[in-house]
């Protein structure tokens, strides 16, 4: 038997193909908006606006993108052998849609794309996404009514933060009244395309709605006064909450037909690609942390106890049915990025200082904010450094390093959370020099997914799951996850005090630092 896993993510469509007896990684294949559907307009994934804190994507490229690559599996793989489908979808993206998409699925057609027989269906054109960061005004409201941040965060996992999807239907009610009124349903884009697949209207897994500012993390169910004060009648236009393991029915008749499904196929419920990606990185077991070193970098950890997160943590669900802490640090890549290029490195040159350079860097210290940071909240962009000239390239390189993980240990501990095993993907995981650093930082071993998309990975490991007499999940990752990871990279049990010492003066730096901008 096989399970197919997808992700939609901000700018590709992938798929990823498991055979659930051998855990072998049977077939990879992705779709790019841009490359693949420009008659859409994207780039990267979203469209362009005259206002940056405006960034929305449209629905049916989305639509399109998912019937153009299932229709391709089938010159690849068996597509009558998968048992199950789940996926994964760029987390806090909205779609508002009219009373007549249920009314689209049930008379879906084989013969026909599905973009032409749902090309009516949104009673928005396009769906704000996780980048847009347009609703200041509506995040205010929404801790205000709940009693601040502090008592937001504790109801529903977060502050009210700009991307997430609650704000954004308060943004959408408020100043689009016509389009609210039309809009008898609003899903993320993981249930939106859930939906499809299952030829009827999914609902929203406690992972995803975990990211919305909406869910009681607690009792897994909508807030009644969050929803109050977002927009009226918002209950019935999002259906319940579901637990992620749920199995949505087989796929749609019309699907089966149109990429040769078998009819019992199953449709599992999608969730947000940061907790389909833990599933995909093994993360199932209290104490299993990953990091994902991308355009921002994210720290993700699995807990059976909810963790104690300060104000800029999130607390999402894990497919598991765990809590998953999770830190998003908006200098990422983009801010390694910036330090290579100043010095005029490439990336071996970039390792090639960090090999260079001391652990602990002879305390020289940076803050790498080199644009505004979620983590700590900073809203000017502006790169701090003691004892550190711009102008030493092999300092500068471990600097930007060393602050980007002490700076995530630093919250770990806030958390209460203590890694003993780092998994890392993303770009620069692909780099040995900085996921040494890492493993120093945090005085544990860090291993690296081969796989480039986790997400779709995960999301097949779920799909695997969900099957009667599934396998469970400490099998799926002894099967399917552990061969994909590279040989770990341990800690230099020498630099263990100087790591120590480093996270204590980085923290008075960047309390001062704080402080001062107050």
């Amino acid at each position: 038997m096989l399970a197919l896993g997808l992700d939609a993510s901000t700018q590709s469509l992938t798929a990823v193909v498991i055979d659930i007896d051998s855990g072998a990684v049977v077939h990879q294949r992705q779709l790019n908006y841009d490359r693949d559907l420009p008659q859409y307009g994207t780039r990267h994934g979203v469209l362009p606006h005259p206002d940056p804190a405006i960034v929305h994507a449209p629905p049916l490229m989305w639509v399109e993108a998912l019937d153009r690559l299932l229709g391709a599996l089938g010159d690849s793989v068996d597509v009558a052998r998968i048992a199950a489908i789940a996926g994964s979808a760029q987390q806090h993206g909205s779609v508002y849609l009219r009373a007549c998409f249920a009314e689209r699925l049930a008379a879906l057609r084989p013969e026909r794309p599905l973009v032409e027989q749902l090309a009516d269906v949104c009673a928005r054109p396009t769906a704000p996404v996780w980048l847009d960061s347009s609703t200041a005004e509506d995040c205010r409201a929404l801790d205000a009514a709940l009693g601040g941040p502090a008592e937001t965060q504790r109801i529903t996992g977060s502050a009210a933060y700009e991307r997430f999807t609650g704000p954004q239907i308060r943004r959408c009610a408020r100043c689009e009244p016509e389009v609210w009124a039309q809009t008898a349903h609003v899903r993320l884009v993981s249930s939106f395309l859930a939906s499809l697949l299952a030829g009827r209207l999914a609902d929203t897994d406690w992972g995803d709605a975990s990211g919305m500012n909406l869910m009681d993390l607690e009792r897994k169910q909508w807030h009644p006064p969050a929803l109050a004060a977002c927009a009226a009648d918002l209950a019935p236009r999002l259906g319940e909450p579901i637990a992620p393991w749920t199995v949505l029915g087989p796929i749609a008749p019309a699907l089966a037909a149109r990429y040769g499904f078998a009819r019992d196929c199953r449709i599992v419920a999608w969730t947000g690609d940061n907790p389909a990606s833990s599933i995909g990185l093994g993360l199932v077991r209290d104490g299993h942390c990953a990091i994902s070193l991308g355009t921002s970098d994210v720290l993700f950890a699995i807990s059976s106890r909810r963790p104690s997160m300060p104000p800029a943590g999130h607390v999402f669900i894990s497919p598991t049915g765990a809590y998953m802490a999770l830190f998003c640090f908006a200098n990422g890549s983009l801010a390694r990025e910036a330090v290579r290029d100043a010095h005029h490195l490439d990336w071996a040159g970039f390792s090639a200082a960090l090999a260079r350079t001391p652990p602990g860097n002879a305390g020289r210290l940076m803050l790498p904010w080199f644009r505004p940071e979620i983590v700590p909240k900073v809203l000017r962009a502006g790169v701090v450094r003691a004892n550190l000239s711009p102008g030493d390239t092999d300092a500068d390189c471990r600097a930007v390093v060393e602050a980007q993980f002490t700076s995530m240990r630093l919250r770990a501990e806030a958390a209460g959370l203590q890694p003993t095993l780092l998994h890392a993907t993303g770009g620069a995981a692909q780099n040995a020099a900085i996921l040494q650093v890492a493993a120093d930082v945090f005085q544990c071993p860090v291993r690296r997914s081969q796989v480039t998309n986790t997400a779709a990975l995960g999301a097949a490991l779920r799909a695997a799951q969900a099957l009667p007499n599934g396998p469970g999940w400490d099998e799926l990752v002894a099967r399917v996850v552990e061969p994909q990871l590279a040989a770990p990279i341990a800690p230099r049990r020498d630099t263990a005090e100087i790591y120590r010492r480093l996270a204590q003066q980085y923290a008075e730096l960047e309390a001062r630092e704080l402080a001062a901008r107050r």
